[in-house]
């Protein structure tokens, strides 16, 4: 796909993100009534597990789209084709973009659907949520890559139940968003996306936490891919 593509994927699918987590919210809580209640928050977890996937087939005919910053930043840093500085400068504005655009109407059109993440915790603590969450959905995401690539459904299903939890761990302390475009985008709306808690927690532990889980994943593996690949090579010989 060619890169004016790609980023106009990565829009677009920003924007769609932010609009998909806001509807699931008003579907379920005011138009349903079912906020504060246990048969609310299963509908709501089972929608947005049905959205994930959505988006996870979207990613597959777009043929690399993305509306996290992060997915598109672990690609950049894997060796992806598409490389850091075209990631950086292209890719993640278009995802920050659709994300703004997303929030700014939604919230036009539905001027109670609310104010997005807040940080219920001092900086220090959710720049530590925030990293460690990230963390552990990038060590996942880079398993799920070393398997068959043609499981769509069951990787896609680990994932999905992956993020869900992790984001319901830090809910109250972070809104457990793990999306640095989509946070960005609330923080926008609200006039606060220029404070240091917004950079600090939303931005440079994720992206900190996206290199280091990375570089964790291939310290574990490489060992054993080197040896495997020893092994092979003793076999033929």
């Amino acid at each position: 796909m060619a890169k004016a593509g790609i980023i106009l994927w990565d829009a677009a699918m920003s924007f769609a993100w932010v609009w998909a987590g806001s509807l699931v919210k008003l579907l379920v809580f005011d138009v349903l009534g079912l906020r504060h209640r246990p048969e609310g928050e299963a509908l709501k977890l089972a929608l947005s597990v049905a959205y994930m996937f959505f988006f996870a087939w979207l990613a597959h005919i777009s043929r690399g789209g993305a509306y996290n910053p992060l997915t598109v930043l672990s690609y950049a840093f894997s060796g992806g084709p598409n490389g850091f500085f075209f990631t950086a400068f292209g890719r993640i504005p278009a995802q920050v973009i659709g994300a703004v655009a997303g929030v700014l109407l939604i919230r036009e059109i539905f001027p109670a659907i609310g104010h997005g993440p807040r940080l219920s915790i001092d900086i220090h603590r959710g720049a530590w949520t925030e990293g460690l969450l990230t963390f552990m959905i990038v060590m996942v995401s880079q398993t799920l890559k070393k398997k068959d690539p043609r499981s769509f459904f069951m990787q896609t299903w680990i994932s999905s139940i992956s993020k869900l939890t992790l984001h319901i761990l830090g809910s109250d302390l972070t809104g457990g968003v793990m999306n640095p475009a989509s946070a960005f985008g609330w923080a926008f709306a609200r006039g606060d996306h220029i404070k240091l808690e917004h950079i600090i927690v939303y931005w440079f532990a994720p992206i900190q936490a996206t290199i280091f889980g990375i570089w964790t994943f291939r310290l574990l593996t490489e060992p054993k891919s080197k040896q495997k690949s020893e092994e092979d090579k003793v076999k033929s010989e």
